[in-house]
């Protein structure tokens, strides 16, 4: 006979796990607080034991450069590791998160539980190399639910990916001929990736500042600063800039 307790229990979370998103976090609740866990696709992934230099360190890095870009952009925000509901299936942890506030017509929001709920513009993981997971179903539901860009650093193979959302499809970054990568969503955003590499981060963050300085991210800066909201009977919301007929999107 099974013990009353053991059938009331809620049960633990393990690797493989087939599960709901509500499931999941059902469980997830339950188990300590240190423990990582994400649902992709349905699958249940516990994060593994973090090395120094092949990934605490790296996403340091690639955090303090989000970080000083930030706050130097009102109206955009950073996240370390938050839980991201994106779909009935997926609810991952990526390393980090760059949005755009919800007031700032932003394309994610947070939930009344603190959860960001939605996809935010730019995701950022840390990968071992390209055969891990974050390059094949990771990329796959990042790209499905709207991610407009995704990074993702291979520690082992030295390099880094960075992705536009086009047409549904996640194509490529190039640099530049000055061998810097600049975001198409967050203008000013740019990366010195072959320092980035190297762990040269005072070049890294050298190039950032040409970037904050540039015109284009004093005009993002100047229209997310700007931006109103006209609500309509449907609840959706525009957005007007102040001395322009225009309305933008972002």
């Amino acid at each position: 006979m099974v013990n009353l307790s053991l059938k009331q229990r809620i049960p633990p979370l393990e690797n493989g796990d087939r599960l709901t998103r509500y499931e999941f976090e059902r469980r997830y609740q339950a188990m300590p607080r240190h423990q990582k866990a994400e649902l992709i696709e349905g699958v249940v992934y516990l994060a593994s034991p973090l090395r120094f230099e092949s990934h605490a360190e790296p996403h340091g890095h690639v955090i303090g450069w989000l970080w000083t870009y930030q706050i130097a952009t009102p109206g955009v925000r950073l996240g370390i590791e938050p839980t991201v509901r994106l779909d009935r299936d997926n609810e991952p942890q990526p390393d980090g998160v760059l949005l755009i506030t919800p007031t700032s017509q932003g394309q994610s929001r947070l939930s009344s539980d603190d959860y960001i709920e939605g996809a935010p513009e730019l995701v950022i993981e840390i990968a071992a190399s390209s055969v891990a997971i974050d390059l094949h179903d990771k990329k796959k539901v990042y790209g499905r639910n709207g991610v407009k860009e995704y990074i993702v650093w291979q520690i082992f193979e030295n390099k880094l990916d960075w992705f536009r959302l086009q047409q549904g499809e996640y194509v490529s970054l190039e640099v530049d001929a000055d061998g810097i990568i600049k975001s198409q969503v967050f203008p000013g955003l740019w990366l010195s990736m072959s320092d980035l590499l190297a762990g040269n981060m005072p070049q890294v963050l050298a190039v950032l500042q040409l970037g904050l300085n540039s015109p284009e991210h004093q005009i993002f800066d100047e229209y997310l600063a700007s931006v109103y909201f006209l609500g309509n009977e449907t609840g959706a919301f525009d957005c007007t800039i102040p001395n322009n007929p225009a309305k933008r999107i972002i």
